[in-house]
């Protein structure tokens, strides 16, 4: 086959084609092609779920909702079709502390905060569109809820958890006049309560596709005005309580120091006994040593009055006393009786010395 000529039809519109496409002209068109091909994918990751909008209207069904995974590049109508997205995982709510009153009358301020996750995508965006409207609604729901629940029980069903816990209990408040307050038993427990909120509680939220997988209490606390009257009741109990040890310590001490006094004057009369007895059997030994000894013959006899004589005067007599005497008097006749010193005889001369 015998080639074409140079200016054939066909190469002179192959070479047209070929300028157009490789002009700036021709630059515009393709930006504009890849830019709708462009606007029509989309990736879904592995922890969300998608919702296709047209003209604001869901599309089909929600896409990787459940568990069969479909993640992963999709395509949609460009400039037309929306990608509305939504958390595929447990999602958290902490909802306000909120005042309510139990069983037995009391003002609190409870503290709840809950699980939930976005079960059915669609209904959940016809009817609440985001997560601040979820919020809201949770809000509601659950402290509803919360208020019921804890408006049907005492105080102390919220605050104990476990039911099979015995309370300990103190001696001294279980005496006659000592009036304290009790930690009575729970029927149900705050684990139960929260049951209660929750069953009563997810089969409202569905109508919204929600799924509420939980709710705790976080904190239990008095109404402000309340906390100032229970710190002074308990201020008062433990008063009492100190007020009783006190009394039973001095008690004790008052009981410890007459023991005391009564040991030590039984060991002082102990003693004085002793030392009497042994005085006593002192007197009579020396009695009876003196009568042996004095009693002997008369001339002893006379020495022992003489010398008890002598006593007597070194007893009576001091240097500034006057003692006047009858002649008849034993003392007198004592002084009577004493004869002068015979003078000292002379020396013997000495002998002269050879």
């Amino acid at each position: 086959m015998s080639p074409l000529p140079i200016n054939h039809p066909l190469l002179r519109l192959g070479r047209r084609l070929s300028d157009w496409l490789f002009s700036p002209i021709a630059f515009l068109p393709l930006v504009a092609l890849g830019a709708i091909l462009l606007g029509g994918a989309y990736t879904i990751d592995q922890t969300e779920q998608v919702v296709i909008t047209q003209f604001g209207r869901p599309v089909g069904n929600a896409i990787n909702q459940g568990t069969e995974s479909e993640a992963g590049l999709h395509f949609k109508l460009p400039f037309v079709q929306t990608v509305n997205r939504f958390e595929k995982r447990i999602l958290e709510w902490d909802g306000p502390p909120s005042e309510m009153t139990t069983r037995d009358k009391l003002f609190i301020v409870v503290d709840t905060f809950a699980r939930w996750r976005i079960a059915d995508p669609l209904k959940y965006f016809q009817s609440l569109r985001d997560e601040r409207s979820a919020f809201s609604r949770l809000d509601d729901i659950i402290g509803s809820e919360t208020r019921n629940v804890i408006a049907r029980h005492d105080l102390i069903e919220v605050v104990r958890s476990d039911k099979d816990r015995v309370a300990e209990r103190d001696a001294v408040l279980e005496e006659p006049g000592v009036t304290v307050s009790t930690l009575p038993g729970i029927e149900y427990g705050r684990r139960q309560l929260e049951h209660e909120i929750l069953a009563a509680a997810a089969p409202k939220v569905t109508l919204w596709g929600i799924e509420l997988l939980d709710v705790r209490v976080k904190r239990l606390n008095y109404k402000t005005g309340v906390i100032e009257k229970i710190f002074d009741r308990m201020s008062s109990e433990r008063m009492q309580i100190a007020e009783r040890f006190r009394s039973q310590g001095a008690g004790e001490a008052a009981k410890i120091e007459g023991q005391k006094e009564k040991d030590l004057r039984r060991i002082e009369a102990e003693s004085y006994l002793a030392v009497q007895k042994i005085m006593g059997e002192a007197d009579a030994e020396a009695a009876e040593i003196y009568a042996g000894t004095y009693g002997a013959s008369p001339r002893a006899a006379e020495f022992f009055r003489f010398m008890k004589t002598l006593e007597t005067w070194r007893e009576t007599l001091g240097p500034d006393a006057t003692l006047v005497l009858t002649t008849d008097s034993d003392l007198f006749r004592s002084l009577k009786a004493i004869e002068p010193a015979a003078p000292a005889a002379p020396a013997p001369a000495a002998s002269p010395a050879p």
